[in-house]
């Protein structure tokens, strides 16, 4: 007898659309969640409209037109499509200028990058939002490394957070010295227990740093903090916000670049260690970068609002399950990370494991801890991503050390935050 053919797991399809009209739990509790969560999911949406305007904004004032899509080999002298990509970022964040480059690989060398630029041996570099981010380390020499701020004869201090979670002006002035060329700020809260900083608040300490002490740069880590809000921290006083193109703003379509936006004179020094002096800014050629810089630049507002969408649900739901999350759902965000303390480690192991099970890529794989380039400790990374490394992708990563805080941000659809939820609940209700 003639026996039909499974086509294309159809028959797999049917049953699952049966079981469905039953429902899971863990299907109800993020159904509920999902109802929960509906007014903060509405302001995500009004943030969301603001910032594409800002950017379809730009982007007509610049004419950007099909030409400029092109991108440009070799040195990559008059590339027009490129330095209008930079006044297109410019208008964007509100500043003089930016750099959009593809040489720029990372945050972390970005920021490296900047630093460079802006300090000389016998300069003091103040943080003065605590600790900078574990591959910022070796970059200032917290952890030695040769090529370091400290091997090039510049000092730093650390300034930390007050008990609320808020930038401290008081111990920020005690700390600032004669010497003091740079104040770092970093918007989003990495792997510390402590909140995101609004681009207001670090705007206005910013402005405050500014009295104290004129013609110090002040500079902005906006990893994971681009278009959560509906203005950038160079739009409040910062002279300089800097980041990666895997994350936020190049909207999930950049495979690689980063930026670098703010006054004209810290963009000129800085251009000459991004190339050499003499050369600054002229150079850098953008191959087939140019056409997933503009769209990822034009993706960016409405991806941003799909994970931060995600992680309003996610907060609902792990806060249920029992588990500490920060920032809660109720509390307004600006960055893109949740973190969630789990207890332990196979519970955080257990946790990525979920979110890698729901990838599009590499769902087959078991994350595990590992040493990685830039982290003292062994890292576990839950990212079955399209883009290397790109954390605008839904992922989950941590630490594996006390006190097992799982990080979880991105998630370039809310209907796969959605459904990588449903796995997370499923093994840890």
């Amino acid at each position: 007898m003639y026996k039909r053919r499974d086509v294309h797991g159809r028959d797999e399809q049917r049953a699952r659309l049966e079981a469905n009209e039953g429902m899971s739990k863990a299907r109800l509790i993020l159904e509920q969640g999902e109802q929960a969560v509906r007014p903060a999911v509405e302001r995500i949406e009004r943030v969301a409209k603001v910032n594409q305007q800002r950017v379809l904004e730009a982007f007509w004032q610049e004419r950007v037109s099909t030409a400029d899509l092109a991108g440009s080999t070799g040195y990559g002298l008059d590339d027009g499509g490129r330095d209008k990509l930079e006044r297109v970022w410019a208008r964007v964040f509100a500043t003089e200028g930016a750099i959009v480059r593809p040489q720029l690989i990372s945050g972390t060398h970005a920021l490296r990058v900047a630093l460079f630029g802006l300090v000389r041996p016998g300069d003091h570099v103040l943080f003065a939002t605590g600790h900078p981010y574990d591959t910022l380390e070796k970059v200032v020499g917290i952890r030695p490394a040769p090529g370091s701020l400290q091997d090039w004869g510049v000092s730093h201090s650390v300034v930390p957070l007050d008990a609320a979670g808020h930038i401290d002006l008081a111990a920020i002035r005690q700390a600032l010295r004669p010497q003091t060329r740079l104040v770092m700020f970093q918007k989003s809260r990495g792997y510390q227990d402590r909140p995101a900083l609004t681009s207001r608040e670090i705007g206005e300490a910013c402005r405050a740093v500014h009295e104290l002490q004129p013609g110090v740069w002040c500079v902005v880590d906006n990893c994971y903090g681009e278009f959560v809000e509906e203005a950038e921290p160079t739009a409040f006083g910062a002279d300089l916000a800097i980041g990666s193109l895997i994350k936020n703003p190049g909207g999930g379509i950049a495979t690689t670049g980063g930026y670098i936006a703010g006054r004209a004179e810290a963009l000129e020094r800085i251009g000459a260690v991004l190339t050499a002096p003499g050369v600054g800014l002229e150079a850098g050629p953008t191959h087939h970068f140019l056409r997933e810089f503009y769209q990822g630049l034009f993706l960016a507002p409405h991806a941003v609002g799909q994970a931060l969408k995600g992680s309003v649900l996610a907060a609902w739901v792990l806060e249920r399950l029992g588990f500490d999350v920060a920032p809660r759902w109720t509390e307004p965000r600006a960055d893109l990370i949740l973190a969630v303390s789990v207890g332990d480690r196979d519970r955080l192991l257990t946790f990525c494991s979920a979110i890698q099970r729901a990838a599009p890529v590499d769902a087959h794989v078991v994350p595990q801890g590992a040493p990685m380039p830039g982290y003292e400790s062994p890292v576990v990374m839950a990212a079955g991503t399209f883009v290397q490394g790109g954390s605008l992708e839904l992922s989950a990563d941590a630490p594996l050390r006390r006190p097992f805080t799982v990080y979880l941000q991105g998630g370039l659809t809310y209907e796969h935050v959605f459904l990588a939820l449903e796995r997370v609940v499923d093994v840890l209700e």
